[in-house]
């Protein structure tokens, strides 16, 4: 499910945006800041009504890398490329290698600037495409002795950042009988929703996709419609696919005592985060809560710590949210607000800081 999102303020640094000479797909990418850094934000391939949209998608995209990117305290600027299929588009597999080249020359273009890695809808597989292209992406496939596979380590950090959340809005850690609602059921979280199922919570669980039904009985889950899943009494609902789900009649109607989940951009509207607060929903932050990932592929990639301690900076994404909320209800303002002011203080300082997790 997918929902028009309003376009940020256009404060970014470099944006190209060009036809694919060996696809002839749209390829976009946004440089939104490098002020900590050379940018870091990973390649979304996916179907959109008009190239604006694909073109705003990078965009709102690059710019919650930036403030992902800070508040996760590394030194990283804030960057994002899309591919964008007209609707209808099936790509065949010449087209799909051709569309990664294609998105590795325009990474090239930005002389290491920009740092490209897999996202929704496309793999580590293709980021070794890209490769042929470009030195400037991060990520590869373990068979070449890449990083692999980031879901792991970002639903991980959604992991520690849900207990924190449980902390906040019902007194206890513990997962075991909470309600949690997950909506989508992908690399991030299918792994979670395993995860929560081992710890003996009491899980929903929906996607997009009507064979994931199958999932949700190996999990013990109970399914519901996407449209409906708001609808399901829960002290957490958990936002795990695209964004923008959280449109005002949504929050209105959703019967959750917290938000925490790993989707981009999950409100449609900035002042969702009021409107969530007014009716006593806690929100933990999507750039706060999904920042496992590129926490994982930007140390991995810089050689900075083993891979237990880089595990241990992603777990430290629950101590960052704690913080957060702590800042939020110092100064009585949300929770957004509060890591906002926590991502615009690391870019203050600027570059080797330290971190906050």
């Amino acid at each position: 499910m997918t929902h028009a999102l309003p376009l940020p303020d256009f404060t970014h640094e470099r944006v190209e945006v060009i036809t694919g000479r060996r696809s002839g797909l749209l390829v976009a990418v946004a440089l939104h800041s490098s002020v900590l850094g050379s940018a870091l934000g990973g390649a979304r391939l996916w179907t959109y009504p008009s190239w604006t949209d694909a073109v705003g998608d990078a965009l709102r995209l690059s710019a919650a890398m930036t403030l992902k990117n800070a508040a996760a305290g590394l030194d990283a600027g804030g960057g994002k490329s899309v591919i964008g299929l007209p609707e209808g588009t099936v790509l065949d597999t010449d087209r799909r290698r051709a569309a990664f080249l294609d998105l590795g020359d325009a990474v090239e273009s930005f002389d290491g600037l920009y740092r490209t890695a897999e996202d929704v809808g496309s793999t580590t597989e293709d980021m070794l495409t890209v490769s042929e292209r470009t030195a400037h992406v991060v990520g590869l496939p373990d068979s070449v002795g890449g990083s692999g596979e980031p879901a792991g380590p970002t639903s991980s950090g959604v992991y520690a950042s849900l207990i924190a959340t449980l902390e906040r809005a019902v007194g206890t850690g513990d997962v075991a009988g909470r309600r949690i609602t997950i909506a989508g059921l992908g690399q991030v979280g299918g792994r979670l929703a395993q995860r929560l199922a081992s710890e003996h919570a009491a899980l929903t669980v929906t996607d997009v996709d009507p064979a994931k039904r199958a999932r949700a009985a190996e999990l013990g889950a109970a399914w519901v419609e996407p449209g409906e899943a708001h609808l399901v009494p829960a002290d957490v609902f958990v936002p795990a696919g695209i964004g923008g789900v959280l449109t005002d009649d949504v929050i209105d109607a959703l019967d959750a005592r917290a938000v925490c989940g790993p989707a981009n951009n999950p409100q449609a509207e900035r002042a969702g985060a009021e409107r969530l607060s007014r009716r006593g929903i806690l929100y933990a932050p999507d750039f706060v809560v999904n920042a496992g990932g590129v926490i994982y592929l930007d140390l991995v990639a810089k050689r900075r710590g083993t891979l237990d301690e880089i595990m241990g900076r992603v777990a430290g994404i629950g101590d960052t949210l704690r913080r957060v909320f702590d800042e939020a209800e110092t100064r009585g303002v949300t929770p957004l607000a509060a890591a906002e002011g926590l991502a615009a203080e690391r870019l203050s300082v600027g570059a080797g800081a330290v971190t906050p997790v």
